[in-house]
């Protein structure tokens, strides 16, 4: 609170000293916002005294202040009480819901991702997918967090989504809300030595996750680790200080990313300390367009300076910084203050983080036996001829099925694990 007492000490010296070098203009200013406010004044008397129903001020209130954040940018917003104290849980890795980060496009909730194991990722929703009605109502009208409150709910209730999808017709999702409680790193080793490591969000817990899941890797490899998967796909993103912390755990030295705002003595650079947990081997890292965020500024860092290839598809482009603004007595307000930069100054913000090898999602089929060949090329059924033509028998998704992330069945990880492989015996090494 100290701290950002000065911060706002700070800011009102520099609107003094505006003021007093362009007065004329500055008045102007005034006297312009002071008309605004009292048509502000004037609306706010109206619905208070003519809407068909009462509604009370503090609603008013709150729905303008909420209105003013989401005109801006659509991760702005207005957090009262109780959304407050539920993002800081959110934060530290424990929460009620159903499991998705969300986003607002054209009056609708985009979903950007689902989380691993929750409600989200069993019911099958995906990343780009949009929710159109809750229990039947429509989302449209509805702000960012008018809508998340009514997806939350009593764990084990039942909640109704329609969801719009690409390529189908809209659909409903019955979900049953649960605690969420997000393990944000796992791993396993894939053969004997080809490490993999997942991270599902950016919360507080996921450096000293990420530093365990390696030291644990280690043991098990004997120390003959000869690759790392680092898996981020589906992850909607967190905490920046901890997007740094998994940079730099791969990082010798270097900048991370920097944030650059409204003002250029605003700008932040970020820059890695010595060490790499990864002792050079090889690393690939998974993105797809579920990685937003952290996510991205993570799959940045280790792309500009050539500390890992990136396989996947494209990733979300969400690059701007939101800070949280306490209010006292009234929650605090999400406001977007910067931008993400790569280390070769790439703004992610709209534009994604493309992978270095694109790897489309797909599903592993079996071949089939000798004796199943009957068929010859020219009795094949249409769909069976597509794929001959395209030279891919198995079927191609737009995204990753989040059920099979990190099985045997998924084909993007089987992409990053051969690269590593013929990566370690071109090195030298052995690889089983």
């Amino acid at each position: 609170m100290k701290r950002l007492g000065a911060i706002a000490a700070a800011a009102g010296a520099v609107i003094l000293v505006t003021l007093a070098q362009d007065v004329g203009a500055a008045s102007s200013n005034t006297a312009e916002t002071y008309k605004g406010l009292n048509l502000f004044g004037d609306v706010f008397d109206l619905v208070r005294n003519n809407y068909v129903d009462q509604v009370g001020d503090d609603t008013l209130i709150e729905g303008a202040i909420n209105g003013m954040l989401t005109s801006l940018d659509p991760h702005s917003n207005y957090l009262n009480a109780k959304n407050f104290t539920d993002m800081k849980v959110q934060t530290r890795g424990e929460f009620g819901g159903l499991g998705i980060e969300v986003s607002m496009e054209n009056g609708l909730v985009k979903v950007v991702s689902p989380i691993d194991d929750t409600p989200a990722a069993h019911a099958g929703l995906k990343p780009g997918d949009l929710v159109t009605n809750i229990d039947g109502a429509p989302v449209q009208g509805l702000t960012l967090p008018e809508a998340v409150e009514k997806m939350r709910g009593p764990v084990n209730s039942d909640i109704n989504l329609t969801i719009r999808r690409e390529g189908r017709d809209p659909f409903d999702v019955k979900l049953t809300r649960a605690i969420i409680k997000i393990q944000s790193v796992r791993s396993h080793l894939e053969g004997s030595n080809i490490g993999y490591i997942r991270i599902t969000s950016f919360n507080e817990q996921t450096d000293v996750g990420l530093n365990s899941a390696m030291k644990n890797l280690k043991q098990q490899a004997n120390g003959q680790l000869a690759g790392l998967v680092l898996d981020l796909r589906n992850n909607p993103g967190g905490l920046l200080d901890q997007a740094v912390a998994v940079s730099d755990a791969f990082l010798d030295k270097g900048e991370i990313v920097s944030t650059r705002g409204r003002r250029a003595d605003d700008a932040q650079r970020y820059n890695a300390r010595s060490g790499d947990i990864a002792a050079g081997m090889p690393v690939a890292v998974l993105i797809n367009g579920g990685s937003a965020s952290a996510s991205e500024i993570v799959a940045g860092a280790l792309q500009d300076h050539h500390r890992a290839i990136l396989m996947g598809t494209k990733s979300f482009g969400k690059g701007s910084v939101q800070t949280i603004i306490p209010l006292a007595g009234h929650g605090a307000m999400r406001l977007t203050t910067a931008r993400y930069y790569t280390p070769s100054g790439r703004s992610i913000q709209a534009r994604g983080i493309d992978p270095d090898i694109v790897v489309e999602a797909a599903k592993i089929e079996r071949a089939p036996a000798k004796d199943e060949k009957t068929a010859k090329a020219g009795d094949k059924p249409d769909a069976a001829k597509k794929d001959a033509k395209s030279g891919d028998s198995s079927a191609e998704q737009a995204t990753v099925d989040p059920t099979i992330i990190g099985t045997p069945d998924d084909y993007q990880l089987a992409r990053a694990v051969d690269m590593l492989r013929g990566i370690s015996l071109f090195n030298g090494r052995v690889v089983n």
